[in-house]
Parts: structure tokens; sequence; C-alpha cells
């Protein structure tokens, strides 16, 4: 049957259709892998257009592409994409008052609605300090 439909529209467009059916496989399961593969089967698919190959070196360009394709995307869910959700860029060297003491190196602050464990030195409520830096979720302070 598959043999006979990549007889019937060619291999170029039967390797267009595979990707455009994994791209559409993304969008019903999580992740992002079969954009990738899809990816490599529509530019074998555009190659195999331009080019006549046999089936074996569209076998091996595929391959070839879907290990490019791949090894890429690995590269740039490593990367940060944005600032989103990282509070570290936004509190580091903010000032705010002490909204607990800081006893045994740890107390709170409170910054736009949010509660946050500070460490520093032991400080009485109401001290003004500066965000140094940040551990996790633990902010570290120092009396301005």
């Amino acid at each position: 049957m598959l043999s006979q439909l990549t007889a019937e529209i060619g291999p170029a467009w039967a390797w267009i259709l595979a990707g455009l059916l994994l791209m559409g496989t993304e969008l019903a399961l999580p992740g992002v892998f079969l954009v990738w593969l899809g990816l490599a089967a529509l530019l074998t698919g555009l190659l195999a257009a331009l080019v006549t190959l046999p089936w074996q070196a569209q076998l091996l360009v595929f391959a070839g592409l879907a290990v490019a394709s791949v090894a890429l995307a690995s590269r740039l869910a490593k990367r940060p994409i944005s600032g989103l959700n990282r509070a570290d860029r936004g509190l580091i060297g903010r000032e705010g008052m002490l909204t607990t003491a800081i006893v045994g190196g740890t107390g709170t602050i409170c910054f736009d609605d949010t509660l946050w464990r500070i460490t520093g030195p032991d400080l009485p409520a109401g001290t003004w300090v500066r965000v140094t830096g940040m551990t996790g979720t633990m902010l570290t302070v120092a009396a301005v």
C-alpha cells in the first residue's frame, strides 16, 4: 500500500506528506521531537524533487538531516529563550525592607506581592537591604 502510494504521487511528495504528518502529529503529542523529524522529511522531499535520487540515497539523506535537526534542536533547547520566569534578573540589586528579622541567617522580604526567603547577616525587621544574589529560591541580602 505504501509503495503503491509512493508510486502514484512520487517519492518527493511522499516525503513531503510524511513531513507534514510528522509535524501534524506533534500537535497531538507532548514534546517537541517529531517536528524536527518532520522538517528532515520535508527537506528530503524538496531535495528529491530537485534531484533524482534512488530510495537508498533518500533514506540516507533523511537520516542525516534527522540527526542534524535533532542535534540543532537539543542545542537550541539548552539556550534560554528569554528572561521569562527568571526572577533573579529582576531582583538582584533591588532594595527593600525586611518583612521579618533575619535570625540565624534566614528571614523574609516582600517584593511585588511575593514573600521571599532570604539569607544574610542577622538584622532586625524593617531594615533596608539590597539583594546581592540568589541560590535556588533563596535570596542573599546585605544591609544598605
